[in-house]
């Protein structure tokens, strides 16, 4: 009896304390790609792929990783596009919460692009650089040219708090940059 009993205590013993752990699989959508760079999202995140020209080996892929608060993947997108559209003087530094990036903009046969820098980690000994890109090219990543864009406000289905279902319209809860009655309340304050 004893022995059956230390059997069956080592076999739970050992169901409980197992490593490997099943997750739930969630797939990976592509948004947009060009050539060594991509957008991609998964649940509520999205990741830019890219190949690193920086260093020696060029198999070497990185990314960055943000979340779509407050609309950030359309206003990444408007930001590179304005940038196309009047050239900064200097590189545009974002930060996000693992790594700093700037867009680096530059003309390549006359034609104006831009390049992704990661400073990965937010140290500056590491850095990676994307290929440069021209506005064709962007279009493209960020879904613009095969009419994946409409995915950057589809939020997961886990994620609604509000009750509506998946496929009724809603209107925006976003407010206008230039909305003067919120300037008004701020300033009264």
């Amino acid at each position: 009896m004893k022995k059956i009993i230390l059997l069956i205590t080592c076999m739970f013993g050992i169901s409980v304390f197992s490593q490997i752990k099943v997750l739930k699989n969630e797939s990976l959508v592509e948004i947009g790609k060009d050539n060594s760079v991509g957008l991609y999202k998964k649940a509520d995140k999205f990741t830019i792929n890219y190949q690193d020209l920086n260093t020696s080996n060029l198999n070497t892929i990185r990314s960055f990783s943000f979340q779509n608060l407050d609309g950030d993947v359309s206003g990444l997108y408007k930001l590179i596009i304005d940038g196309f559209i009047s050239t900064p003087d200097e590189n545009i530094i974002l930060e996000l919460p693992n790594d700093i990036i700037e867009l680096h903009y530059e003309r390549n046969y006359g034609q104006p692009t831009v390049q992704f820098i990661q400073y990965i980690n937010k140290n500056r000994k590491y850095v990676g650089k994307s290929q440069f890109l021209n506005q064709k090219q962007v279009e493209k990543v960020f879904g613009k040219a095969n009419g994946k864009a409409a995915m950057y406000d589809k939020s997961a289905t886990i994620n609604r708090t509000n009750g509506t279902k998946p496929g009724s319209p809603q209107a925006s809860t976003a407010l206008p940059a230039s909305n003067s009655s919120n300037k008004n309340k701020k300033s009264r304050k």
